[in-house]
Formats: structure tokens, sequence, C-alpha cells
């Protein structure tokens, strides 16, 4: 009996293994990062757009045939944190390539992660220019338009304002650092004119904005760049509201016209800046036509750009999995490199020289609509418009 009872749990155990073993090979597993419980107010539109792109690509076969599965982690805003998360979805759960990340220096150090351990990653929303240039490496891409790229698009307006004494404002942080030694640098080759004569520069997440904004109006700028967002954006603009600082002075502003920062503004929201974003509602295309039915069918709610770049990541890691039809990271590298698809904001390719994508962004300016702040005078910005030469970004780039 005993011996028919251990024959019995051993096949059980065969038949158990050779089941999971058909499991995994029925379905192709990608690890998700991302800074949930720090910044909702992205991150959540940002996992709904991907869960909607999950649920699309199932249907519609799913990796040549398998099903894509997306295990997802909380960095919670720290470095070291997603970097355990990496690794774990890495040795643990087996996944095929790493995707997400927020936070430019969270995005660094799991590209730093994917360049060790020789595992592909797909950076979603860092935007800081070391990610493909400085410190770029063969195991990295990016989905969203860079520092680079987004101040290019913010000079191009800038440049014709007639104020020549700057000031800027920014998160003491990596992206706040790479976006304003960007913007300063493109702006000043455009007009040599340029003064700048101050620079603030508050934690990320915690600025005190009585002290920026008096910093900031005792240097007396005719004009000023700022790269706060979120809560710090809230309070920058309601201090400066409060005392004066925009009045008469020219704002351009990285980010603001994303309905994640400025919803929040209500009837606080500065008329006037430039600035990019999401103009959700003045977008008339077909690709954004389809995919703003589809989003508001599944969530009874408007996209924000978070929802976008979820969205797209999981679009994009489809499509290279189902053109390397295989999880090897050598193949899903040349799979990506040169590779072309489609967005709800047009076609996009993934460069081949530096690992970006030509995903673009929209230019304009905020106004109040209704007690809420919406972008008017919109217009789409290509990537590939706003993207140094190669031999330029030879320069920036290590070879590796």
């Amino acid at each position: 009996m005993r011996r028919r009872h251990l024959l019995g749990a051993g096949l059980a155990a065969v038949v158990a293994g050779l089941s999971g073993n058909a499991m995994a090979q029925s379905e192709i597993k990608i690890g998700e990062i991302n800074s949930y419980s720090l910044l909702p107010a992205f991150t959540e539109p940002y996992r709904k757009g991907w869960q909607l792109a999950l649920e699309e690509v199932n249907a519609a076969g799913g990796i040549n045939g398998k099903k894509l599965v997306v295990i997802s982690k909380d960095d919670g805003g720290k470095p070291a944190d997603a970097q355990t998360a990496a690794n774990e979805l890495v040795s643990s759960e087996n996944v095929a390539m790493l995707c997400g990340t927020f936070l430019s220096n969270i995005g660094l150090a799991v590209s730093d992660f994917a360049n060790q351990k020789k595992v592909f990653f797909l950076a979603a929303e860092p935007l800081t220019d070391a990610i493909t240039w400085s410190k770029g490496n063969r195991y990295t891409f990016r989905l969203r338009p860079s520092n680079y790229m987004q101040a290019a698009m913010l000079v191009e307006q800038a440049a014709k304002l007639p104020a020549k004494k700057w000031a800027t404002i920014a998160p003491n942080y990596e992206y706040g650092q790479s976006a304003v030694a960007v913007f300063k640098k493109l702006m000043s080759e455009k007009r040599p004119d340029i003064q700048w004569v101050d620079e603030q520069w508050p934690p990320q997440g915690k600025i005190d904005a009585g002290p920026v904004v008096q910093a900031v109006a005792a240097a007396n700028p005719e004009a000023i760049l700022n790269v706060t967002f979120g809560a710090d954006l809230v309070k920058l603009v309601r201090e400066g509201n409060t005392r004066g600082l925009f009045k008469g002075r020219s704002v351009v502003s990285f980010l603001t016209g994303e309905p994640e920062y400025l919803d929040p503004l209500k009837e606080e929201t500065p008329e006037g800046w430039i600035v990019t974003g999401y103009p959700w509602y003045d977008i008339k295309t077909p690709e954004h036509d389809k995919f703003l039915k589809a989003y508001q069918a599944k969530y009874n709610d408007y996209p924000r750009l978070g929802s976008i770049v979820g969205y797209q990541t999981i679009k994009a890691a489809a499509a290279i999995l189902i053109k390397a039809n295989s999880t090897d990271p050598e193949k899903l590298i040349a799979a990506t490199e040169g590779l072309s698809m489609g967005s709800p904001f047009g076609e996009i390719t993934f460069r081949k020289i530096d690992h970006q994508s030509t995903l673009g962004a929209f230019v304009g300016k905020t106004a109040l609509k209704d007690g809420k702040g919406i972008m008017v005078d919109t217009a789409y910005k290509k990537g590939a418009d706003f993207l140094p030469s190669d031999a330029e970004v030879e320069k920036l780039r290590p070879k590796n």
C-alpha cells in the first residue's frame, strides 16, 4: 500500500511538472516596474493603459500564439528597490524582458542592472538624456521623448520670446538637472543674448515654494523655465500666483500640459505658459480616436499621458517579441533596432543608433476654461524632427 502510494505521488508530481512546463511554454512573461505608491497621479493611468494594451494583445493572439503575461512590481520611488525588483523578476519569475520605471534616477538604476545582467529593458517614462546617450547601453531602449527632444520642442517657441533674462526652477535630481542643462544649451545656441540670472533646485516632492518664489522674484527675470511637476507644481503655482511672480513674465514649462499635472491646478491654472502635454480632447486622428474609444469604454474615464505611455509600452513589448519570435536578449535587440510600429500618436520607430523611439509630444499654451486648465494652440511635434544628427549622437553615446 505504501509503495503504491509513493508511486502514485511520484506519478502525480511528474504530471504536475509536465503540466507546469506546458503552461510555461504557452505564455511569455515580462516584468514591469514603476513607482505606483509614490506617484499615483501618473502611474495609475499608466497601469490602466498597459492593462488595456495587454487585453488587446492577447485578444489578437498574444505573442505568436502564446499568452503575454505582465508581472508588475512597485519600486516605491527608490533605485535600490527597483534593482531588487528587477533581480526578482529575472531570477525568480524568469521574465523575457523588463519594462517601465518613471523617475530618471530609477530608470538609470534598472538600465545599469539590465546591462550587467544582459537583460532587455524597455524604459517607458524616464526622460534623462543619459538613458540613451552618456549612460546608454546595448540592452536599454526608451519609449518617451527625452529631455533633449522636449527641450528642443519648447526652445522652438521660447527663442521667439523677447525675454533676455531667465531663471530656472527644477527638482534637484537627475531629471531636473538634465532638463535644465539641455534647455539652457539649446536656448543659448539659438539666443546667445540670453542671461541666466537665477537657478532654484528644490528637492523633488518636497518644495518649499515660498522661499523659491521669493528668490526668483528677487532675481527679477523676464522669463522662467519650470521643470517641477505633480504636487510641487501645485505648490509653486499657488505661491507664485499669490506673490504675483508670473505677472508680466513668460513661463516655459516641461510636462505641465499633461492632464495628470494640469488638472489638479483647477482654477489656479496660469494662462499662457508654453508647455508640453497631452490635449486628449483636441486630437482628431484615426489612431487616437481608436485608442480613446477603447480606453473610455473600459474605464469610463478620459486618458492621461500616463495612459498613453503604459499602453504603448506593452504594445511595443509585444511587437518586439513577435518580431524576434524568441526571448533571447540578443534577438530582442536585433528585432527592436529600427523597428517601426503604430501608436495613438502615429507611427514611431526605435532608432538603431541610440535606442530612442521617435514618439513625439504636443506643444501648446495653458488656458483656463470652465474653471479647469486646458491646452490651446496645440501642435504635435514628431520626435524624429527634434533629435541630433547621428554624428552628434556618436559623440554622446559610449561604444558598447
